[in-house]
This record gives C-alpha cells, structure tokens and sequence, in this order.
C-alpha cells in the first residue's frame, strides 16, 4: 500500500506566498494613492 506524502509545508509555504503578495500589493495601491492626493493638490494649486 503506498503512502499519502506530507505536502502540509508547500500549502504552508503557498499561503505565505499569497498573503505576501497581497500584501506588497495593498502596499503599493497605498503608495500610489497618496501620490495621486499630492498630485491632484499640486495641480489645484497651479489652477489657482
């Protein structure tokens, strides 16, 4: 009778993957978002 190989450790590491990624994402739209605030409040200046 064969044996059920223990992949617990690449579920593990898949979900450390995912949530580092998704956290570097929601990182970068925060960045992104910020930039846009400044630049908008730069340009409503300039329409001044």
């Amino acid at each position: 009778m064969q044996t059920i190989p223990d992949t617990s450790v690449y579920m593990i590491a898949g979900y450390i993957i995912f949530f580092s990624v998704t956290i570097v994402y929601i990182i970068s739209l925060f960045t992104r978002w910020k930039k846009l605030e400044r630049d908008l409040k730069t340009l409503e200046e300039i329409d001044e």
